[in-house]
C-alpha cells in the first residue's frame, strides 16, 4: 500500500496522510501527534480542532485512507494491464513495492498493517478501522478477479490470499532489504491465480 501526495492541500487532509506515511515508516508507537503536525506542515492548533478524539482517531482515519487508496489502485493496475489474468494484476501489486526498495535502497510498510501490529496502542477501535481497510482493499481484488473468469465463490479466498501473501513478502522484504521474497510470491502465485480462472 505505498502511498502518494493527496490532491488536497487542506491542513486536515495533509495530517491524515501525514499520519499514514508516518506509521508505514515508524508504526503506531512511535508515530507522535507533533511529528504529523510538523510533516503535514499544518498549524499546531489544527490538531485538536480536526482530531478532537486525539490520537486514535487520528491513526484510525490514516488507517481508512490507506484501505482506500490500495483499493483505488487496483482499478488503476487493471486498467494498466496488457493482458487480464490475475497473474498480471498480482505482479502490478507486488510492483509497486518491489520498485520503491529498488529505487529508494528501503522499503516503507503497508500503514493498514502497522496498525494492525500496534493497534493496542489505540485500542478496539484501530483494530476495526484496519479490518475494514483490509477489507476495503479486498472488495476491488475480487471484483478484479470475477471480471477475469475466477468463479465468484473464489474471488473473495484469492483476494485474501493475494493481499496475505503481499503483506508478508513486504514484512520478508523490508527485514532483508531485498527484493527476492516479493519477487517470489508474485512468480509463484501467479500460476494458481490463473488457473483459477474458467473460461
Amino acid at each position: 500500500m505505498a502511498e502518494a501526495e493527496p490532491t488536497s492541500h487542506k491542513p486536515r487532509e495533509r495530517m491524515v496522510f501525514s499520519a499514514a506515511q508516518l506509521i508505514r515508516r515508524d508504526g503506531v508507537a512511535a508515530t507522535g501527534m507533533r511529528d504529523v503536525v510538523a510533516h503535514a506542515g499544518a498549524p499546531r492548533g489544527s490538531l485538536q480542532h480536526y482530531f478532537p478524539g486525539g490520537k486514535a482517531q487520528l491513526v484510525n482515519e490514516a488507517v481508512a485512507w490507506a484501505g482506500q487508496y490500495a483499493a483505488r489502485r487496483v482499478g488503476r493496475f487493471v486498467a494498466a494491464l496488457d493482458e487480464r489474468v490475475p497473474s498480471a494484476l498480482f505482479a502490478a501489486m507486488v510492483a509497486q513495492w518491489s520498485d520503491e526498495l529498488r529505487d529508494t535502497g528501503s522499503l516503507l510498510g503497508c500503514p493498514v498493517a502497522a496498525a494492525t501490529v500496534d493497534w493496542a496502542d489505540c485500542g478496539e477501535s484501530t483494530r476495526a478501522a484496519a479490518a475494514d481497510a483490509f477489507a476495503a482493499w479486498r472488495g476491488p481484488v475480487a471484483g478484479a478477479l470475477g471480471e477475469m473468469g475466477v468463479p465468484e465463490e473464489r474471488t473473495e479466498a484469492l483476494a485474501t490470499l493475494m493481499i496475505s501473501a503481499l503483506e508478508g513478502a513486504i514484512l520478508l522484504a523490508r527485514a532483508e532489504r531485498d527484493v527476492r521474497a516479493l519477487t517470489t510470491v508474485a512468480r509463484e502465485l501467479g500460476p494458481l491465480l490463473d488457473a483459477a480462472v474458467v473460461r
